[in-house]
């Protein structure tokens, strides 16, 4: 008999789940540790526990919900993904990983299968860093990544530290917030851009992270007046800029399809329509999946920037505001969920993620990989956010069968 997910069980899972923040134009706010992802944890935690989950907090406020297994020495299988939302969030993005996880425990116990390793369902605290800076905190701490006090006492615009809301929500657990043995660990998740849809196959199976550096470059001209000041008289940080801007664009074709360059913020001072600027920040953003490639895209901005700004007479600076390398997931991971999607029948693609998640932390120490389904024109942190049913079953149903292959 091949098991079969519940689709409109999990699909009304979802539902009922995004009542709690719902918002007026049908998304969700439901922000790390306010009292709707209290309320949020709570439903799941009762769901959980109603075919018999044991529930573990730990420090951080991280959520483990397990299924024994016929031998519970052995590390667990783990599933999971987030339930806090953006201010303006969507019903999918990180619940879908989670409540995902509890319907294939669902599936199990209805069937009465029992599997050799434990199976668990994690909730990462503060995944999408909305609320306290930075994002995936609760995952970061448990890898190892950022110590316990600097995880606790992060604050959000009101002064308020994790370890204070999660006091008061009822969250602050005992359990030590560090890695324990797991055998593999998937995370289910809308792909939050629009490649699937636009080649019309249900999965995505995910290799890996795409490596990602952001910068600050700020470029020093001189500030003269826009009438009386010749064009080649001037030291024009928006020249520079414009022209460095458009190299790296050729950086990005040169490096492509997989590599990515994004300019999200401009600043200038004085700030004067008629006035060349003194001082202008930009925000510059680069990707790949492959690090040496991100690597010489590094060198190269650095490079480009010099040359430019030489030419253009004006001083430059290049301020490293983050650097996450990216991130290759377990061979045996991956292979499952690949064997899974096909014995499925799904058509399926390999594929890497542009976006952080979890698992990037989650893999430092564990076996990893992802799953991918397509969202509507690949929106994504929005309330517009959409999947269909019929995709997020068929991600669960690869989700399942990836589990039952190493946890069996």
């Amino acid at each position: 008999m091949t098991l079969k997910i519940n689709g409109e069980r999990l699909w009304s899972s979802l539902m009922t789940m995004a009542e709690i923040g719902a918002t007026n134009k049908g998304g969700c706010n439901r922000q790390a540790l306010t009292d709707d992802d209290k309320t949020g944890r709570d439903l799941f935690v009762k769901w959980c526990k109603e075919i018999g989950c044991e529930l573990r907090v730990d420090q951080m406020g991280n959520l483990f919900l397990r299924r024994k297994g016929t031998d519970n020495s052995l590390p667990p299988v783990l599933m999971g993904s987030h339930l806090d939302t953006q201010p303006t969030g969507g019903k999918f993005d990180g619940v879908y990983g989670v409540l995902g996880g509890l319907e294939v425990l669902r599936t199990l116990e209805d069937n009465q299968i029992e599997t050799l390793h434990p199976v668990e369902v994690a909730v990462w605290t503060n995944e999408e860093g909305a609320r306290f800076s930075p994002a995936m905190i609760g995952s970061g701490v448990w890898c190892g990544e950022f110590d316990l006090d600097y995880g606790l006492q992060r604050t959000d615009k009101n002064g308020l530290t994790i370890e204070q809301e999660l006091q008061r929500i009822g969250y602050l657990g005992e359990s030590p917030c560090a890695p324990f043995p797991i055998k593999a660990a998937f995370e289910l998740h809308i792909e939050q851009g629009p490649i699937l849809e636009s080649i019309g196959k249900p999965i995505g199976v995910v290799k890996g992270v795409q490596g990602m550096r952001w910068y600050d470059l700020v470029i020093q001209g001189q500030p003269v007046h826009a009438g009386p000041t010749p064009m080649e008289q001037r030291k024009d940080p928006v020249k520079a800029m414009a022209a460095i801007v458009s190299q790296l664009y050729v950086l990005a074709e040169q490096h492509g399809p997989l590599a990515r360059a994004t300019f999200g913020d401009i600043n200038v001072s004085p700030g004067s329509r008629n006035t060349v600027p003194e001082t202008l920040t930009l925000t510059v953003d680069l990707r790949h999946p492959e690090q040496d490639v991100l690597v010489k895209m590094d060198a190269q901005f650095r490079q480009i920037s010099a040359q430019i700004s030489a030419e253009c007479g004006v001083d430059f600076n290049i301020l490293d505001e983050w650097d996450s390398p990216a991130v290759v997931f377990n061979q045996d991971c991956i292979n499952a969920v690949r064997e899974s999607v096909e014995e499925t029948g799904f058509a399926y693609e390999e594929m890497f993620s542009g976006a952080g998640h979890d698992s990037v932390y989650i893999s430092k120490v564990a076996p990893t990989s992802m799953i991918f389904i397509p969202c509507e024109d690949g929106i994504s942190h929005n309330e517009a956010e959409n999947a269909t049913p019929e995709d997020i079953t068929a991600g669960c149903q690869v989700l399942l069968g990836a589990v039952l292959k190493l946890a069996s």
